[in-house]
């Protein structure tokens, strides 16, 4: 059985720090697309950064370009979020989620039918 078990959300303040870890079970990634995204209550779930295991090559949304680190131990069959500088508009529930896509298929990762999802991990942010 495949699952993707998400940790490391939490409660901090403004401008606080925290590192999502996505590691996969029954799954071993190879050639995939790996993405995060969030959903704030009442809200759209958008996607916040994806990469590809071959390529490398990572891609965020604007609103967390300079703050957020994707990256991925292939030795850990893990994916992690590094997050700082946290604003009250980064809390939701995030996911992580991975398909064995092409590199240009990554923007399609929410809704291919192969993806493997988290069960999510809530990050809030006070002010």
């Amino acid at each position: 059985q495949v699952q993707l078990l998400e940790s490391g959300g939490g409660s901090v303040q403004t401008g606080g720090s925290l590192t999502l870890s996505c590691a996969a079970s029954g799954y071993t990634f190879s050639s995939d697309c790996m993405g995060w995204f969030r959903q704030a209550a009442g809200e759209e779930r958008e996607g916040v950064a994806f990469m590809h295991t071959i390529d490398g090559g990572i891609n965020y949304v604007d609103s967390v370009k300079g703050r957020f680190t994707m990256s991925y131990d292939n030795a850990k069959n893990t994916m992690y979020l590094q997050m700082n500088s946290l604003k009250p508009e980064d809390t939701g529930m995030y996911y992580c989620a991975a398909a064995p896509l092409s590199r240009n298929m990554c923007r399609f990762l929410e809704h291919a039918g192969a993806a493997h999802w988290g069960q999510g991990t809530q990050v809030t942010v006070s002010s």
